[in-house]
């Protein structure tokens, strides 16, 4: 493996150690550490709220795109040349930011019957280890994701005639929204039906 690679690997680990053992610091106590998870978790409202919004529209979009492509395809017998790519760029985006919503409210990697059985500081070192490799899977899809859209930037869509960086920002972007999801879950858990399942 050449440097190039290794580097990203080496930032994303030593940030996800980071982030893990600030986010066991602030998960508990008061003063400093309960302003921090406030603004964490405000930040996390207002990210999470607008990851939802834009997925709610990302699908939209590709509801209609999908629509007016059978329409014109049998009624028109013109079929369009857009409305495949943006159908699929929709998908694409409406995916990547649905990840945020999903880990916030601890929808993904969740380990149910270790969750169950343990107590104390076994629960939390599982949790933690949930959050460190959410946050190393996201870490890599940011790093990778945002050279991929640089190396892209000037190549066009066919059929939209724009850039396919439009496409692929919904990685890092995604995986941004997804980390301050999955923080805010370690720090404030919300999945009711984990909690209650038997």
């Amino acid at each position: 493996m050449n440097a190039m690679n290794i580097l990203p690997l080496q930032v994303t680990a030593a940030a996800t150690v980071l982030t893990v053992l600030v986010a066991l610091w602030a998960a508990e106590g008061d003063g400093v550490r309960a302003r921090l998870r406030r603004a964490v978790l405000g930040l996390d409202r207002a990210t999470t709220a607008a990851a939802s919004v834009l997925a709610c529209i990302a699908l939209a979009v590709a509801v209609l795109a999908g629509l007016w492509q059978v329409f014109a395809r049998f009624a028109t017998e013109t079929p369009s040349i857009w409305s495949e790519a943006l159908v699929r760029t929709a998908l694409i985006w409406m995916a990547y930011l649905g990840v945020a919503v999903a880990l916030r409210m601890g929808a993904l990697v969740s380990i149910d019957v270790a969750h169950r059985v343990s107590r104390g500081a076994v629960r939390r070192a599982i949790e933690a280890a949930s959050l460190a490799g959410s946050l190393a899977m996201l870490g890599v899809m940011f790093w990778f994701g945002w050279i991929m859209t640089e190396r892209v930037q000037f190549q066009e869509m066919a059929g939209l005639e724009v850039s396919i960086s439009w496409g692929y920002a919904a990685i890092p972007i995604g995986a941004v929204f997804a980390m301050i999801g999955a923080v805010a879950h370690f720090l404030d858990r919300r999945n009711a039906e984990l909690e209650s399942a038997v």
